[in-house]
């Protein structure tokens, strides 16, 4: 493709991420002709899906197909210094999210899907049903001791939501009610609850709601004495709170009204008015994401700073909500940090002189200086030290080593270690709830692919375990009827990229199996080998799914994650692409039955593997995906965008701005065959605006030369996370696997 030029009437374009809000001058006189046009189809032809290549013809599939709905071009320039690019399509970017226009168009595109898979609906309803029998209906977790309470969460049978409850002082005595979630929901589409603070006195509850999906979350107070929700009310704030030690002042973060991008901390003293909250620190520097804390010990609370790769923490006592914040260490590029405080030291995990993490102490006098900081324990080239928890006698800490998680308990007085034991060979160790800094026990999560998560306590003295609960399966699950491997595939540049299999006993190593891979592969984040419930759907109908752990991630230390961004970033593409060939020729599944999903940065990986490799694969799950990579980084409007030039480069600079476009998903669509793809969105998405996925579909539309579907459905009342309700969730996971079994020809 010719950079910087496009000479059909469909274009490049559109943002991701929180957006400013601005008018726009745009034409007025456009036609309805999409929802026309699906009219016309709807009425004009029968219900039927096409084959993807390799998929066999079922009764339900027919050679007719609704016609998908058509968008108007309009001219549009997007400029830079290193070329300007036609997008006729940036019209659908309304930040409104009022443009009757832009709402008609993706009214069609759901008339649409629902059309193209009505000859699914009685599968998806039967997905739905096995998705939701194996819940357990009325569930709790274990309840864990905070400053004289069990607190713990339960859901009810036919309710969508928690209900957050407490005891005090024993299992034994009465249940009260912290919240419940169900009630809060009534009367919303939407309904996510977050943040969920108990102020030190156990007496007030600061809790955070967004009935939008837009992630503008208003904070709420209610007495946990007599039930009432307090007039209080802080608008346009993020999850993150903590309360001073006087349970009268609250500690915020205020969102920019505009960007989203968390602006402020404020301080709210309960009973006035939050306008007039005093504020107490506010970022200059758009580059960095801002959250606020307490240390485990209560003593301190944190404003906590941090971008790609620097990081500025600031403590004050908890016991003096007005005195003055101090630097624990100011800001500085390569120096990332986290800190918390226990006894009498601070300990802090960082990349100073050691890129896989160290963990270090300082005493209170002396932890503003890093050079009287003293190390406890040291990553090296095989081992990442990945986090901490703090107790009064012992020290626990998170590693990965060889692409696997272990957890590691230090006592306190001798420098004495064990490590916590596993039972597979595949499995992921993970910080269960730990309010009591006092105790001997340490509560942690265990999960593979064929064991549900399950939580236990180790007693850091002794080495006793307990297991305190294991999530029940319904509908006849039995972990011994499915096996679980990790393989390692060679990369092209001869990395060995390990990937995590399980498919169910009985399925033949012999090229005859689907095939569910699965990967995200962005900013460090790692997809362990967890128990996910909605796979046994896929299992059980003879799937092998498979997590190809590719670079952008971390799973095998700082550096998989360095050879994965930036200009190293089609690493995580190639490697993606580079495992499947790796399973086909291994035999692990059926080279025309291999189906591939990913969401969001994840959802970019699905673009770039469209564009790069659509023969691999028989169908492409693309979940709220940043396909618009150049445009999107060129609004520096959007502080998001800045924020994450250290992730995929500035595109302001020649050899960013090429290397992005050589790989950019919607820059990157030709006119060729493309595999049977499903694309999702949210209206209300803070994270990746819906036009981004919405500009894709259309180019690929316009340029693709197959019949296979593409299908594009909008969740119009929700935002990054789809549907709120744990049922509601489950409907869109039944309308993914439907479409997969569909292309597959596995429809009775």
């Amino acid at each position: 493709m010719t950079h910087g030029v496009v000479c059909e009437a469909h274009g490049d374009g559109g943002c991701c991420y929180a957006l400013p809000m601005f008018d726009r001058a745009r034409p007025r006189h456009v036609s309805h002709r999409c929802s026309l046009a699906l009219t016309a189809a709807l009425l004009g032809c029968s219900h039927g899906g096409a084959q993807s290549s390799g998929a066999q013809e079922t009764s339900s599939i027919t050679a007719s197909m609704p016609t998908p709905p058509t968008v108007e071009a309009r001219p549009h320039v997007v400029q830079s210094p290193n070329g300007d690019r036609e997008d006729p399509y940036y019209w659908l970017r309304d930040d409104t999210r009022q443009d009757p226009d832009m709402l008609a168009y993706l009214e069609a595109e759901n008339a649409y899907r629902d059309a193209m898979l009505s000859p699914v609906v009685g599968l998806q309803e039967e997905l739905f049903n096995e998705l939701v029998g194996r819940m357990k209906k009325d569930d709790a977790d274990p309840p864990h001791f905070d400053r004289g309470y069990y607190y713990y969460s339960r859901v009810e049978e036919g309710k969508e939501y928690d209900i957050l409850a407490r005891k005090k002082g024993s299992l034994d005595a009465a249940e009260e009610i912290v919240l419940d979630q169900n009630e809060r929901a009534r009367g919303h589409d939407f309904y996510r609850n977050s943040g969920n603070k108990v102020s030190p006195n156990a007496k007030i509850l600061a809790f955070a709601e967004d009935t939008v999906g837009r992630r503008q979350y208003v904070i709420r107070f209610r007495n946990l004495e007599t039930g009432e929700v307090l007039e209080d009310e802080i608008v346009n704030a993020n999850t993150s709170m903590a309360w001073a030690a006087d349970s009268e002042t609250l500690f915020y973060v205020e969102k920019d009204p505009v960007t989203l991008l968390g602006k402020r901390v404020r301080a709210h003293r309960l009973g006035t008015d939050p306008s007039a909250d005093r504020m107490v620190y506010e970022e200059q520097d758009p580059t960095f994401y801002m959250s606020v804390g307490t240390t485990t010990d209560h003593r301190f609370v944190t404003i906590n700073l941090s971008q790609t790769l620097a990081t500025e923490i600031r403590y004050l006592p908890a016991d003096q909500p007005e005195g003055t914040w101090q630097v624990l260490k100011a800001r500085a590029r390569d120096f990332e940090y986290a800190a918390d405080h226990i006894g009498d030291r601070w300990v802090i995990r960082t990349n100073w002189q050691q890129p896989n993490f160290r963990l270090m102490e300082a005493s209170d006098d002396a932890v503003t200086d890093p050079g009287s900081w003293r190390e406890i324990l040291s990553g090296d080239e095989n081992t990442m030290i990945s986090g901490f928890k703090l107790f009064d006698d012992h020290l626990v800490v998170r590693e990965r080593r060889g692409g696997l998680t272990q957890l590691r308990v230090r006592d306190w007085s001798d420098g004495a270690e064990r490590l916590v034991p596993t039972d597979e060979e595949v499995y992921t160790l993970s910080f269960d709830v730990n309010r009591d800094p006092g105790s001997d026990w340490f509560r942690y999560a265990y999960s593979s692919l064929v064991t549900p998560t399950s939580v236990y306590e180790l007693n850091m003295k002794t080495g006793e375990r307990r297991l305190l609960k294991r999530d029940e399966v319904l509908g006849g699950f039995d972990r011994n009827n499915y096996e679980t491997t990790r393989v390692w595939a060679p990369a092209r540049d001869g990395t060995r990229v390990p990937v995590s299999l399980v498919w169910r006993k009985g399925v033949a190593r012999d090229g005859s199996a689907p095939l569910y891979q699965y990967a995200y592969g962005s900013y460090g984040s790692t997809v362990d080998p967890r128990f996910r419930g909605w796979v046994l759907s896929l299992l059980d109908r003879g799937f092998v799914f498979a997590i190809a752990h590719i670079r952008g991630g971390q799973i095998m230390g700082r550096q998989w994650y360095e050879d994965g961004k930036l200009l190293t970033k089609k690493n995580t593409f190639t490697d993606f692409i580079d495992v499947t060939r790796h399973l086909i020729a291994e035999g692990y599944c059926d080279p025309n039955k291999v189906s591939a999903s990913g969401a969001s940065a994840g959802g970019l990986l699905m673009g770039a593997i469209a564009n790069m490799a659509p023969e691999l694969y028989t169908v492409i799950v693309a979940g709220v995906p940043f396909v618009d990579v150049v445009t999107t980084m060129l609004d520096e409007s959007i502080p998001l965008t800045t924020n994450e030039f250290d992730e995929w480069g500035n595109p302001k600079q020649k050899a960013y701005y090429d290397y992005m476009l050589s790989y950019s998903p919607y820059d990157n669509v030709e006119a060729k065959s493309y595999p049977a793809m499903l694309v999702t969105t949210g209206l209300w998405d803070s994270q990746v605006q819906y036009f981004e996925p919405a500009k894709w579909v259309a180019r690929l539309r316009a340029r693709k030369t197959d019949d296979n579907p593409l299908i594009f459905s909008v969740n119009m009342e929700a935002g990054h996370g789809g549907a709120s309700g744990r049922f509601l969730r489950q409907k869109e996971r039944a309308r993914e696997i439907a479409f997969v079994l569909q292309q597959f020809g596995m429809v009775n």
